[in-house]
């Protein structure tokens, strides 16, 4: 039921998030304003993160996917109501509530472990982050016969891909309601019967995950690493189009370009959470730090129109990133007890999120006063000094 949520879901989140930021431009008239509309879904994403959290640790995972993707669903109303009387500032407002879909994605990875048996957590969870793959693959191709279908109902123009995302989101939420059942965290917790439930004022808070990560040094290093993974991978990436662009690449090359990133994000998930749970989630960690260090060497060190190189970089960002993502959260979830887990998972992926906004924005920055090369030095820099953070643990966790 989890991968049959994510794949419709991802449909969901990639055909609404492809035209977005154009819509946003028409509207407003501005280039500018139309990188508001990337802000605003990750921004959603990191608003529903704790609250998802939070419901998941009273009322069960149900519960938690169920008011993220109900928050979508009521966003993607808002948005075409939004493109309807042609108004930007109230589509930023609807994108804000589009994006807690990704905070529901991001959940869901985390739901496949509740009941995972030791030494599968990771495989378990890969295959959940892998499911994402048919739904990014597959979503921005639909947009445009969404768009048409539209036109043939009577909507709005430009409404028909949100509406096709409204749909996607509401099958989500029925599959989660009538299918996750039953609920993995509560049928966790039932066969741990000694096992507190959190206390009602702290549940999902950043008070109690904070509480719990200072008792838990390994979920520290892996919080860290999920963090580091996600802010370099965004900031690599979100230049990348604008890089290729100065050296004349047409948008069918950039398109290519980050479709093959995208599969080095996902397609392989399932042999990461193999390899995880296989020779240990502190290795993969690591080996995942050195692929985005080549990564940022290989496309931070080439020009705009050596658009090879900047493929094979983009690809092994995306794998770097996986590894991150997929043997972090294994190792975050591991590491700490069953009644504190929504809550740390909750801020680990507020932390993501977040890492991930800054991380795009400042990348904006470099690369316009300095350059696209300074930039992968940077995450070069960055991911070598967490790697060897990594590398160098105590020898109490080393097992991890």
């Amino acid at each position: 039921m989890l991968s049959t949520a994510q794949i419709v879901s991802g449909i969901g989140t990639a055909v609404g998030f492809s035209l977005s930021s154009l819509v946003v431009a028409q509207l407003s008239g501005s280039v500018t304003i139309s990188g508001l509309a990337g802000t605003a879904t990750v921004l959603g994403a990191a608003l529903l993160a704790l609250p998802t959290a939070r419901t998941s640790g009273k009322g069960g995972r149900r519960a938690g996917l169920a008011l993220a993707y109900g928050c979508a669903l009521l966003g993607c109303v808002i948005t075409v109501v939004a493109i309807t009387v042609r108004s930007w500032p109230l589509l930023l407002g609807g994108l804000v509530l589009f994006g807690s879909a990704s905070a529901g994605s991001l959940a869901s990875r985390y739901s496949a472990t509740d009941l995972s048996p030791p030494g599968h957590t990771a495989r378990h969870l890969s295959w959940v982050v892998w499911a994402a793959t048919i739904g990014s693959v597959a979503g921005p191709n639909l947009a445009e016969p969404a768009e048409r279908l539209g036109r043939t109902l009577g909507l709005a123009p430009d409404t028909g891909p949100f509406a096709l995302s409204l749909v996607a989101f509401a099958v989500a939420l029925v599959v989660i309601l009538a299918g996750l059942r039953p609920d993995p965290l509560l049928v966790a917790r039932s066969l741990r019967p000694e096992t507190p439930t959190e206390d009602k004022g702290g549940n999902g808070t950043l008070r109690t995950a904070w509480q719990a990560l200072s008792q838990e040094p390994t979920a520290t290093r892996a919080l860290a690493a999920i963090a580091v993974s996600h802010t370099a991978m965004v900031s690599i990436m979100s230049m990348t189009p604008v890089h290729l662009g100065h050296g004349g690449a047409s948008y069918s090359v950039i398109g290519i370009v980050l479709s093959l990133h995208i599969a080095g994000m996902y397609i392989l998930s399932p042999v990461v959470g193999w390899l995880a749970d296989r020779i240990g989630r502190v290795r993969v960690l690591v080996l995942g730090m050195a692929l985005l260090l080549a990564a940022a060497v290989l496309a931070g060190g080439a020009g705009p129109h050596d658009v090879a190189r900047v493929t094979t970089g983009l690809t092994l960002l995306g794998l770097g990133w996986s590894c991150g993502l997929i043997s972090g959260s294994a190792m975050l979830s591991e590491a700490v007890r069953l009644e504190h887990r929504p809550a740390v998972q909750g801020m680990s992926d507020l932390l993501m999120n977040v890492c991930g906004a800054v991380g795009a924005v400042l990348a904006g920055v470099v690369v316009g006063t300095l350059s696209y090369g300074v930039l992968g030095a940077i995450v070069a820099v960055m991911v070598t000094v967490t790697g060897a953070w990594l590398a160098l643990r105590p020898a109490h966790l080393a097992s991890a």
